[in-house]
């Protein structure tokens, strides 16, 4: 890279290093399989230690919910990746034929969207032209002007039911953990504590890697998924049952 000049290379690097572009896919995958476990095991561990106060069982709901949920968020994700993939390729299969029945009114929605961003005249007719004279070009342009659609490789489906469950089967035992060395009472506060400083911690790197507050984004996570999982206790003392004599 000798040959290029020092200011573009610090561009480069940059670009590549200091300020690169994220995987939205990975981000929002990691997100959603680790928040899910968190809350969800949260909400099922300190429902069953307040229903029955006995560790051992709030071991087996907590280690059993870890493991149906982290396969059944997997599952989700991987089919919801290629229900997504499905769907692009439908509504660009129609857009071509579109393009083919009614290429006047296709034209006339390319016209529509440039004209939107400000173009007119004359300049307008050439981007008009340019893009119809491609039917690639014309049908990428309307899956992600009209349609709002990026396209979906399939593959990805695995990759993303993959970083779920892991990311899911994580998250669960962080609240967990807690009651596999602590008296109950002591766990409970302490599962709750250490999942809310998760919770708060992945809103904050969120924040960092896309856009706003860290604190304020991982406070919003942390009192967002902590409440939804006292629901959970609140079930538990509720249907408590009874101490037996």
């Amino acid at each position: 890279m000798s040959h290029i000049s020092n200011p573009l290379l610090e561009e480069i690097l940059h670009h590549t290093r200091h300020d690169p572009h994220r995987r939205a896919s990975s981000l929002s995958d990691f997100i959603l399989g680790a928040q899910d476990g968190l809350v969800n095991v949260l909400g099922v561990i300190l429902g069953v230690a307040a229903a029955t106060n006995e560790v051992n069982i709030v071991l087996v709901a907590g280690l059993a919910t870890t493991f149906a949920e982290s396969i059944s968020m997997g599952a989700v994700a991987f089919t919801t990746t290629l229900a997504d993939a499905d769907l692009y390729q439908s509504e660009r299969e129609r857009e071509y034929r579109h393009i083919q029945e009614i290429p006047a009114l296709e034209k006339q929605e390319v016209r529509e969207i440039y004209r939107g961003k400000g173009f007119k005249g004359d300049l307008l007719d050439r981007i008009v032209d340019t893009v119809t004279a491609n039917k690639d070009v014309w049908v990428a342009l309307m899956m992600a002007e009209e349609h709002q659609l990026a396209p979906v490789d399939r593959k990805l489906a695995v990759r993303a039911a993959w970083i779920v469950g892991l990311s899911a089967v994580v998250g669960s035992l962080v609240p967990l953990a807690p009651f596999a060395f602590l008296p109950i009472g002591t766990s409970m506060i302490a599962s709750v504590v250490v999942t809310a400083t998760v919770l708060f911690a992945i809103g904050a790197y969120k924040a960092r890697v896309t856009i706003g507050h860290p604190g304020r984004s991982g406070l919003e996570m942390a009192i967002i998924g902590t409440l939804s999982a006292l629901a959970g206790y609140l079930v538990g003392i509720l249907l408590k049952v009874p101490a037996q004599i």
